[in-house]
């Protein structure tokens, strides 16, 4: 009985607690589309990764011509001939790799130049939605961009163009894209080798990368 009249208590409190608490949604895809220090900054990572794909797939390319060089004439070549040339190739093969995963790794230069661009962009996002928090009096603001496991939404309660004019930007004034940027790029591939150089990290909007995430 008390259990019951616990939770009767519980469901009259409710209408009480709703009001007392405001919460609120932002896009943040739509919000970087205005943002143009976020589209210079992608960019940017993409002239750099489209750079360094070049200069890898050359190496491999290199590597290549080698081997098929050396498959020619292996028959005509002495043993130490032959390591000599297996050696060169096997060299120049690490040398490739070892750049692939120096600009394209885990915590390689694209890795360091994306959280040296992209981090700005992040604080400035995360400013302007606590601004609009602070100013409104709401306790939460939730994300709906990308993988969100928001069902529905009523826009009524969508902030994002608060936000927007708290930076400083104008809702509808979107940033035309970099169609020189270079795109998002695939690794170097030779004989089953792959870079992760996707420049932009993904998703256009980069809401994987701006899930107000503060370090």
């Amino acid at each position: 009985m008390k259990n019951i009249l616990a939770a009767f208590a519980f469901l009259l409190l409710l209408p009480t607690m709703s009001s007392a608490q405001k919460f609120g949604y932002v896009d943040t895809d739509y919000i970087l589309k205005h943002m143009p220090e976020y589209t210079e900054a992608q960019a940017e990572l993409n002239r750099l990764a489209a750079d360094w794909q070049v200069e890898i797939e050359a190496k491999y390319e290199a590597i290549r011509l080698l081997e098929e060089s050396y498959k020619a004439e292996k028959v005509l070549l002495t043993q130490e001939m032959r390591q000599r040339r297996e050696d060169e190739i096997r060299t120049k093969r690490m040398e490739a790799q070892e750049m692939q995963k120096a600009k394209f790794g885990v915590d390689g230069e694209l890795f360091q130049k994306r959280e040296e661009l992209i981090k700005p962009v992040q604080d400035k996002l995360y400013e302007g939605i606590q601004k609009v928090a602070d100013s409104r009096g709401y306790y939460v603001i939730f994300d709906k961009s990308n993988q969100s496991n928001m069902l529905y939404t009523n826009p009524k309660y969508d902030l994002s163009d608060d936000v927007i004019k708290k930076m400083g930007y104008t809702p509808g004034e979107l940033v035309e894209d970099d169609k020189d940027g270079g795109g998002d790029k695939g690794g170097a591939n030779s004989g089953g080798n792959k870079g992760n150089s996707g420049a932009a990290g993904g998703n256009r909007g980069g809401g994987g990368d701006t899930q107000m995430k503060r370090k």
